[in-house]
Order: C-alpha cells, then structure tokens, then sequence
C-alpha cells in the first residue's frame, strides 16, 4: 500500500465526513447527495437503503471518486484515517481495486465482450496482486466459488454475453471480490438475481466477513434483504440521512415516518400484510424532483402522514432517538 493510504491505528476503515454532490439541474444544480457522514469499521456490514433517486449510487460512487464529470463534490472520504483525495490518481486506481470494491447492478458494462470471463478476472487479479498467471487463475476460480457460480471452472471459458442475467452479475461480484478488497460497495448487487440465489450471494458474503474481515457498505431499496445481513442501517430521503442505527433497532423500532412506511411498503407473502383488497400498502405521492428540494424545510413534508407546524418553516436535524438518530422534529429536544 502507498504511503497516502498507509492505516492509522485506531481509525475506522472508512469514514464518510459531510459528503456532498452536487450535480447540474436546468440553470442551477442541485444535491443529490448533501452532508453525508457515517463510518464503516473493519468487518462491519452496513446497509444503506432508500427508494431510487434517494442518492445512494451518487453517494457510492462519490465515495471511490467516480462521480460524473460534471458533478462538484466536497466533503472528506477517508481510508484508515487518511484521506483519499490527497492521493494522487494513480494511488486511487489502486486503492479502489486492491482495498476497495464496487458492485454495481448491470454487470455487462463490467466486461470485455470478447474475452473469456476467466482471462478477465485473472488480469484483475495480476494487477493488484503479485502472482504468477497460474497462481491468478486458481484465485479466480476460488473467488466465482465465493460469489455462489455453480460451476467456478467452466465460468473461466465463458463470455458474457453468453450467461445469463444472474450469472453475469456473479461473475461480476467474483471479478471484484478476486484482488482481495477489504471493503465491498454493493449497490443493488443482487437486484438481478432470484431470491434464492440473492440469498446465497449474501450468505457467501457473510462467511467472507467472517473469514477475512472483508467489510459490506450494502446499496439497496430491498429492507427485508439486507436487515439480516447488516449490523448498521442509514436510511436515506431526497439526498440526506434521515435515521440511522443499529439494524435491530431501526427495524424493529423505526423512528422517522418515511422508515415506517418504507417498512409497511415491503412486500409480505402473508395476507394479513395485504388488509386493503389484497394490494400492498404504499408511500403516498413521489419524492421530490430536484427543482422542488427545499433544504430550509423537511423534504419528507408532502407525503408525512406525521407532519405538524415546525416541519413546513424548517429543516431537522439529526435527533437522537433511542438508539439510533432520526432527521424529525418529532425527536427534538423539548426547548
């Protein structure tokens, strides 16, 4: 490792400090992301989850430095107590794929069509790692074996364009997890596989923690999914952090209106969670685009069954509730 991502004793394996992005709107631009802050230690799986257009992939891809080129972006990530962007380019581009690794939800964009799945996955191997081509072909096996493929060997003359969906997206999580990271970024990682599949991707990450200490930042509108897996939950609405804690806590006792009717939303198998003519219950109205972000106000005021008079003249902050925090005037200290 580099002298710029040299670990500092004590820090946490990556500290997120008042990120923000900003991304162009019409004449002006607006927030995607805005003043995000949370840490990840070493082995600890947190999941971070919201509707679409909440900001999570903005937020993921701002924390490796893969923001659009428009995009403005302030704020600190820091890596073992030293901060990224005082590295040099090149130092990144080895920091993101021997220390940390990012899954996205479509594979196809991940891999050279015309070259065989197992040439790739070696060559990520080789690049962070010093082996031999033999030795980068028995890792890639071991890490399609890790990420649930049914048939590690048979993947390493495959393309592609040739597996399914669900294989390539495996295929793809092997070619991250292959170099070794220490940190895995899942945004939507398994949105492609079926339940079942999703579920040993997940378990399979699990004894990865286990036997590696490889840490999960896991990117997901899917609670009931992650919520196992997980021993912290950030809850994200209209770019900002409205309750965050312990998984446990934010799911057994939801402190902010937007998490509890997120938690109502979730599809259940059993009838008695479907009481209006068989049809699931949802969040009334939409989000807010990005012309009607107000940042002076409670951006979750238009659809909160719960709102009363500060919520339409101000903006919460982070209130402590139990233990966790939620961006709600119903947690504010009494004056």
């Amino acid at each position: 490792m580099s002298a710029a991502f040299a670990p500092e004793p004590g820090a946490p394996l990556l500290a997120v400090e008042d990120l923000r992005v900003e991304l162009p709107a019409g004449r002006g631009t607006f927030a995607a992301v805005d003043g995000v802050s949370f840490t990840v230690g070493r082995g600890e799986s947190l999941a971070l989850v919201g509707e679409s257009g909440s900001g999570k992939t903005q937020l993921a891809r701002a924390i490796l430095g893969l923001s659009p080129h428009r995009a403005r972006v302030t704020g600190r990530v820091m890596w073992s107590g030293r901060d990224v962007s005082s590295a040099t380019e090149a130092e990144r581009d080895r920091w993101r794929g021997s220390r940390v690794g990012l899954v996205f939800q479509e594979p196809g964009a991940a891999f050279d069509p015309v070259r065989t799945i197992g040439s790739q996955i070696s060559e990520a191997v080789r690049v962070h790692r010093n082996v031999s081509p033999r030795e980068a072909q028995a890792v890639a096996i071991a890490a399609l074996r890790d990420a649930a493929y049914p048939d590690p060997e048979a993947a390493l003359g495959e393309y592609a364009h040739r597996l399914s969906g669900g294989l390539a997206q495996r295929a793809y999580l092997a070619m991250t997890l292959a170099p070794g990271p220490e940190l895995l970024v899942a945004d939507e990682a398994t949105a492609s596989l079926d339940p079942t599949v999703a579920a040993r991707v997940l378990e399979r990450l699990d004894a990865l923690r286990a036997q590696r200490g490889l840490a999960l930042l896991l990117v997901t509108h899917d609670l009931a999914l992650v919520a196992p897996r997980s021993d912290r939950m950030l809850v994200m609405y209209a770019g900002r952090v409205v309750e965050e804690g312990p998984t446990r806590d934010v799911m057994s006792r939801p402190a902010h209106p937007y998490t509890r009717g997120l938690l109502r939303s979730a599809p259940r198998i059993e009838a008695a969670a479907r009481p209006q003519g068989g049809r699931y219950e949802t969040i009334p109205g939409s989000p807010p685009t990005p012309d009607e972000r107000d940042p002076s106000r409670c951006a979750f005021v238009p659809r909160c069954p719960d709102r009363f008079a500060p919520c339409d003249v101000s903006a919460p902050a982070l209130y402590a509730a139990g233990p966790a925090r939620a961006r709600c005037f119903l947690h504010a200290p009494a004056p």
